[in-house]
């Protein structure tokens, strides 16, 4: 089986979100798929999606600290500030991180580990609504 969306995730502030939830949200073809692989690819270039802790929220807020220090805003030699000071190091952290996850589903699941969760990374001040195309192939149940 090979099925493919485009889910359109709701605007969010900068910093990282967990999102495993609202990407799989009314999809039936997930939960028939004994053994397979879900594709997820992000189509922007100034967000990522990476995969990590799911329980506590301070994760995400540290995931943002630290990034926030390794791509600082406002440094000076850069050409790209077309769409503002934030635009050149949210397209760094979205290279650092990438856009793209395949994840293992099996028995109509994602094969997560317990403490495991897809993130966002909004890494603009007002990034609006994210679409990512997720393509699922696999055995049906």
């Amino acid at each position: 089986m090979w099925q493919q969306r485009l889910i359109t995730l709701k605007p969010r502030p900068r910093g990282f979100h967990l999102v495993t939830d609202e990407l799989l949200a009314d999809w039936p073809e997930l939960r028939a798929c004994r053994i397979g692989l879900l594709h997820l690819m992000l189509q922007h270039t100034s967000a990522s999606l990476t995969i990590n802790e799911n329980a506590d929220p301070a994760v995400r807020r540290d995931f943002e600290r630290f990034f926030n220090r390794l791509v600082p805003q406002g440094n000076s030699g850069y050409e790209h500030n077309d769409e503002g000071a934030d635009d050149l190091p949210a397209h760094f952290k979205a290279s650092l991180l990438g856009c793209q996850l395949t994840l293992p589903v099996r028995d109509g699941r994602l094969a997560l580990g317990t403490w495991q969760g897809v993130y966002l990374g909004e890494h603009r001040d007002h990034g609006g609504a994210r679409r990512v195309v997720a393509t699922l192939q696999g055995d049906p149940q």
